[in-house]
């Protein structure tokens, strides 16, 4: 992937629409979305269901295109791509969180965090170092040779974060990463996706619809009706809010 101008911001889109159906039937979901996300940034994607945000970090997240408009990373038209080159983007660059953790039941944690890289082709032997890193990251390296049915639902979302990360992505794409999870479980989630994008530099982007969560982040992007409303700076980052 061509390098970019060290001064632009990572991801920048540019007047994106995106438009489901055709005709009568047709519906904009987004509605020519302008945005800059600068390398490092933890930003938290907030506004209600079908305010565009869903649509916008899928396409963000490169499994969906624009209908029209920009969508630059580090540089690179990514509209313009193949399918292919889509793909290999996604799988160099970007990790994914999800809300209902998605791991393999019969597997154990570290091989769960392997998966990306088995499915990269990387060595047994790398493959197993860098799980047991990642792991250790999200402080569950002693409980490598657990199921998912032996951990609590935050130590499962820490596994789901190191599998997320053992690629050593660009960007954390986080989709409501806490809603499966009850207040104190929910803190810690956000306290190690903070340190995460503090020690490591990775750029979170995170979709979540409480307040309480979106207050870890730093900038806040309001969605409404398929545009950017606004868009804040978060004064109590790392924070519990009341």
């Amino acid at each position: 992937m061509a390098a970019s101008d060290a001064g632009a911001p990572l991801i920048q889109l540019r007047k994106v629409v995106k438009t489901y159906g055709a005709g009568a039937t047709a519906f904009q979901a987004l509605k020519g979305v302008d945005l800059d996300i600068n390398a490092g940034d933890f930003v938290a994607v907030m506004g209600p269901s079908g305010s565009g945000k869903s649509t916008t970090m899928n396409i963000l997240g490169c499994l969906d295109v624009p209908s029209a408009g920009e969508f630059l990373f580090k540089g690179v038209h990514v509209e313009k791509l193949e399918r292919d080159q889509r793909a290999l983007l996604r799988r160099k660059y970007l990790g994914f969180v999800f809300q209902g953790f998605n791991l393999l039941a019969r597997t154990s944690a570290l091989e769960n965090v392997e998966l990306p890289l088995l499915y990269r082709g990387d060595p047994k032997k790398e493959r197993r170092e860098a799980a047991m890193a990642a792991l250790d990251k999200v402080g569950l390296k002693e409980w490598w040779d657990h199921t998912p049915g032996e951990l609590s639902g935050g130590q499962q979302q820490r596994v789901a974060i190191a599998r997320a990360i053992v690629t050593n992505p660009d960007v954390l794409l986080a989709d409501e990463p806490t809603g499966n999870l009850d207040s104190e479980r929910s803190v810690e989630i956000m306290q190690l996706l903070t340190d995460l994008n503090k020690t490591s530099g990775i750029t979170v982007l995170m979709v979540t619809h409480e307040p309480d969560m979106a207050a870890f982040a730093r900038t806040i992007i309001h969605f409404k009706d398929g545009l950017v409303e606004r868009i804040e700076a978060s004064h109590h980052q790392g924070e519990v809010v009341a």
